[in-house]
C-alpha cells in the first residue's frame, strides 16, 4: 500500500496542539514599524550569536555561583531539619558569602553587556509570529526580570538601602533566585543548539571599523575585574585601600570593627547600659540570674573569630568571654540541648537565634564580654553578645538578655 504524504497517524491531541502552537498569527500593520521597529534600526557589527554566546556563558557561570552560595547562606540562616553546617574551618562562611557578593557585583557589567547584545530582538518584526514564539518570548521576559531583580536587590542590600524594597529581602532574594535559575536552565536547553553552533563555527572578529568582538569581550571582562577589585576589600583586608566602591571598611568602626546596627538604632541602649542588668539562663534544672560581675567571675576564654555579614563584608576580632557550654551547664544543659539566645531588643527579625547542640558545645562559642581587650562597645553588643565560629553576623546575637537551654 502506498501512503500518501501527510497521511501518517499523529498522537491524539499532540498533532493538533503542535499545529495550534505553530499557526501563524496575523501580522501587525506595517505603519507601526517605526523607530526601533524599522528595518536596519540596529547596525552594530559587534552583535552576533558568537558574542551573545560568550557573554551568556560568563553570565551563566556567575549566576550558578551566586545561586549555590546563596542557597548555602539561606540554609545557614533558616536551616531545614536535614541541613547541617560545620563550625570548621571558622572562615568558611566568610569565604562562601564573600564569593557570593563579589560574583553578584561582577555580574553587573556581564548582564549589561549581555542585554546590550540581544536587546534589538525586543523589536523583532513581527513581534509575535505564533503562540510558540509568544511563549518563548514570555519565558525570556521572566528570565530577564528575575535576574535584574536579583542583581538590583542584591546591590541595594549590600548598601543597606531598603527603602526601595517593600518586602523582606532575604525571602524575596531566595525565591526569585530559584525562579531565575530555573528560567536560565530552560533558556539554555532551548538555545543550546544555537550556542554550540555559534561557538563552534569560525566567525570574523571584525565585521567593520571600530571595536572588535574580542576587544569588547576584553573590556567587559576587565570591567568585571575592576568592579571586584573595587569592592572585595570589604572582606579581603589587604585590598581595603583600593576598594573604593565597598560600602564597608573592615577596619573602621568602634573597636576596629564595622557595625550594621547601632544600639541606638536597635532601641536597646538604655536596657544594655542599665546597672541593674541581669542575664537570665533558663534550663532543665532551673533558672539562674547573673550580673556582669557574676559573668566576669566565671572562667574566661579568648578566641579569634570573624564577624561575617550577609552583605559581603567581614572582619576579625579577638573576643573574650564565657563559653556558652559553661552557661548551659549551670542550668543542667546536656550535649543534646540547643540554646535559644534572646536579645534585649524589643523587636526585630533576628532578635533571637538558635544555637544547635554541636555548636553550643563548641569550645569556640562564647558569650563575649570583651572585644580586642576592652569591654564591648554598646554598638558591638554590650553587655554581652554571642560569638560562634562559621556563623553569619545576623545570627551573632547582640545585647543578650536571656538564654533558654533545652532539647533542639
Amino acid at each position: 500500500m502506498v501512503r500518501k504524504p501527510g497521511a501518517g497517524v499523529s498522537a491524539p491531541g499532540g498533532g493538533r496542539l503542535g499545529r495550534a502552537l505553530c499557526r501563524p498569527l496575523p501580522a501587525p500593520p506595517e505603519r507601526l514599524r517605526r523607530g526601533p521597529l524599522r528595518p536596519g534600526a540596529f547596525r552594530s557589527p559587534l552583535r552576533s550569536p558568537a558574542l551573545t554566546s560568550h557573554l551568556g556563558l560568563w553570565l551563566g557561570a556567575a549566576i550558578g555561583i551566586c545561586f549555590l552560595t546563596g542557597i548555602l547562606s539561606h540554609g545557614i540562616q533558616h536551616p531545614p531539619g536535614w541541613f547541617s553546617w560545620p563550625s570548621r574551618p571558622v572562615d568558611l562562611y566568610r569565604v562562601t558569602q564573600g564569593v557570593h557578593v563579589a560574583t553578584g557585583l561582577a555580574a553587573v557589567p556581564l548582564l549589561a553587556a549581555k542585554l546590550w547584545s540581544v536587546y534589538p530582538r525586543l523589536f523583532a518584526w513581527p513581534p509575535v509570529r505564533d503562540v510558540r514564539h509568544a511563549l518563548e518570548r514570555a519565558s525570556v521576559a521572566v528570565l530577564v526580570a528575575a535576574v535584574l531583580f536579583q542583581v538590583v536587590s542584591g546591590v541595594l542590600n549590600e548598601a543597606r538601602w531598603y527603602a526601595p524594597m517593600p518586602f523582606f529581602f532575604t525571602a524575596a532574594h531566595h525565591w526569585v533566585g530559584w525562579l531565575a535559575t530555573g528560567a536560565l536552565l530552560v533558556h539554555v536547553a532551548v538555545k543550546l543548539p544555537v550556542v554550540r553552533s555559534a561557538l563552534g563555527a569560525p566567525a570574523p572578529d571584525r565585521d567593520g571599523p571600530g571595536l572588535t568582538r574580542r576587544g569588547l569581550l576584553t573590556a567587559v571582562a576587565a570591567t568585571a575585574g575592576l568592579v571586584t577589585l573595587a569592592t572585595v576589600g570589604q572582606t579581603v583586608r589587604p585590598l581595603r585601600r583600593v576598594s573604593l566602591l565597598g560600602p564597608r571598611d573592615p577596619a573602621m568602626g568602634p573597636q576596629g570593627l564595622p557595625v550594621n546596627k547601632s544600639a541606638a538604632a536597635a532601641r536597646v541602649l538604655a536596657l544594655a547600659t542599665d546597672p541593674a542588668y541581669r542575664l537570665t539562663v533558663v534550663g532543665p534544672s532551673g533558672t539562674r540570674s547573673l550580673a556582669l560581675a557574676d559573668l566576669d567571675a566565671l572562667p574566661q576564654y579568648t578566641v579569634r573569630l570573624p564577624i561575617a555579614c550577609v552583605e559581603g563584608w567581614s572582619a576579625d576580632g579577638t573576643w573574650t568571654g564565657v563559653r556558652l557550654s559553661d552557661l548551659a551547664d549551670l542550668v543542667g544543659g546536656g550535649p543534646h540541648d540547643a540554646v535559644l539566645v534572646e536579645s534585649l531588643q524589643p523587636a526585630g527579625r533576628y532578635r533571637t537565634s538558635t544555637v544547635a547542640p554541636p555548636l553550643a558545645r563548641d569550645p569556640l562559642t562564647l558569650l563575649a564580654l570583651r572585644l580586642n581587650g576592652a569591654p564591648l562597645h554598646p554598638d558591638h553588643g554590650y553587655p554581652c553578645r554571642l560569638v560562634a565560629p562559621d556563623r553569619p553576623g545576623v545570627l551573632q546575637t547582640k545585647w543578650v538578655g536571656r538564654l533558654r537551654v533545652g532539647p533542639s
